[in-house]
């Protein structure tokens, strides 16, 4: 006799993603008094980005203090900029420290999620079959979230092996092989001078030069760790002079700053002995038009008798390796795709339906667009986290400012009684423009230096053009005034 259905799981709040953000999001509910939620993660384990991101080399470009929690500061930090391991581990101390592991849902992958208007209800489908109902639905999905593969004819005839930095693999075997990597952006620059360390050549597949600055990356000593126990304001004192320094950094409007950022650029350059090469590593585009990169070991790479860079672009796989625009044909045992994420997709990652029957999608169909890049018209009671130009300083920075703001605004519908609560259109559209044109006065991201943070209309999509504390002021003054609501019945 089969038994009945149970009927579809409830929760007041459910969270999409348990990597810093969807983890932070948990702590702050259970600190707020909110335990009934559950955090959804499609992988096997906590972290997000620092899960998955376990190639040769993966390290944070944030130096270790600034990109943690103000509320977790930890003494132990092994150097100035922290390797993957370590992240992921103080990532998972978190969840174990502040009971978030009883709510976390691991190996379950969201696949669909959209909005009863009658019930004030968010539903979500999962790839397992499940079935939840939740009246607030929070994204923690970011930026980094779908690898990025690019378009390159036959590579679906390559006989060895292909890997994505962004999923990389335990047994891949580099030992003696011959490899390429396709990329030179930030997981390029970290894995390919660990990649040519095991490799018996590597050839580096280069389209943009990017430009890559020296960093301090000292270990830190027993001294200084038995400092930060000791003293209980030494840790928040380094974090508030490296945030200082973000945010002046960050903005891209001091001249002298990026006079001083390019003049380390090509002294980092410097460093590569054949004048060719050198010339074909540095960039044309100003400092800051793309992400920031720092690595002491980037440049010397090319110095290895067993590192190629081909600057010609590739016109198709074969069944052996690439073949480049100049005719030449590479063979190699194994690609690395090192092509980063969709980073303009955001949520529209997920079958996401809102008011009306409309889809993400379709309300993102010329480019993704939201109110402080937490809350996007038609989809009520759905916040981001790492959403549409969120993108600058420590974004373990800007997530605690978003996740604030999210707590806070749940706790202001459960105290008037709101069923539902949805950004008035008038009101993202006079946000975004003046966004926009704030974004327009920084000049290393207009359109004739790149068009790295730009979507499909040519509106950047990713960045937030000022100070993360500023970012922080605009949250705050939020008024209930742009939104529209309803009373609980």
């Amino acid at each position: 006799m089969p038994l009945p259905d149970a009927g579809p799981e409830r929760h007041r709040i459910a969270i999409i993603g348990a990597g810093p953000g969807g983890i932070c999001t948990a702590i702050r509910l259970l600190e707020s008094g909110e335990d009934d939620f559950i955090v959804l993660e499609q992988a096997d384990g906590v972290g997000g980005t620092w899960h998955h991101n376990r190639y040769p080399g993966a390290e944070c470009d944030v130096m270790s203090h600034l990109y943690s929690y103000s509320f977790e500061l930890d003494p132990q930090w092994s150097r100035r900029y922290a390797r993957q391991p370590e992240i992921r581990a103080y990532l998972e101390h978190c969840v174990e420290k502040y009971g978030v592991t009883s709510h976390v849902s691991l190996g379950t992958r969201v696949i669909r999620a959209w909005w009863d208007e009658a019930a004030s209800t968010w539903h979500i489908n999962t790839a397992d079959d499940r079935h939840l109902e939740v009246g607030v639905l929070v994204s923690a999905l970011g930026m980094f979230n779908e690898p990025a593969w690019p378009d390159i004819t036959g590579l679906d005839t390559f006989t060895g092996a292909v890997v994505h930095s962004a999923r990389w693999p335990d047994d891949v075997d580099l030992i003696g092989r011959r490899v390429a990597v396709v990329g030179s952006a930030a997981s390029a620059v970290q894995l390919i001078p660990e990649v040519a360390k095991l490799a018996g050549q590597l050839t580096v597949f280069q389209r943009t030069a990017t430009w890559v600055l020296p960093k301090d990356d000292r270990p830190y000593t027993d001294e200084d760790r038995a400092r930060f126990r000791a003293e209980p304001s030494a840790m928040p004192e380094l974090r508030a002079k490296l945030e200082e320094s973000v945010n002046t950094m960050m903005t891209f409007s001091d001249p002298e700053a990026l006079e001083r950022a390019t003049a380390a650029g090509l002294e980092n350059i410097a460093v590569v002995d054949d004048p060719d090469v050198r010339d074909k590593l540095t960039p044309r585009l100003p400092w800051g038009s793309r992400r920031p990169i720092v690595s002491n070991d980037y440049y010397p790479t090319f110095n290895r008798d067993n590192v190629e860079l081909v600057t010609e672009p590739i016109t198709d796989i074969t069944r052996h390796g690439i073949r480049s625009n100049d005719g030449r044909d590479h063979d190699v045992d194994i690609i690395i795709f090192a092509t980063g994420f969709a980073t303009t997709r955001y949520l529209a990652t997920i079958e996401v339906t809102g008011r009306n029957g409309v889809t993400l999608d379709e309300a993102w169909a010329e480019d993704p667009v939201a109110y402080l890049g937490v809350v996007t018209t038609g989809f009520p009671n759905l916040f981001m986290l790492y959403g549409p130009n969120t993108n600058n300083g420590s974004i373990l920075r800007m997530l605690e400012h978003q996740v604030d703001f999210v707590v806070r605004f749940v706790q202001f519908m459960d105290e008037h009684g709101l069923a539902w609560v949805d950004v008035r259109h008038v009101a993202m559209d006079h946000f975004n423009r003046k966004l926009q044109a704030d974004l327009e006065c920084v000049g290393v991201w207009q359109p004739q230096h790149a068009g790295y943070y730009r979507g499909h209309s040519g509106r950047i999509v990713t960045q937030w053009p000022h100070s993360m504390s500023e970012y922080d002021q605009s949250l705050q003054a939020l008024s209930i005034t742009a939104f529209e609501y309803a009373v609980r019945p």
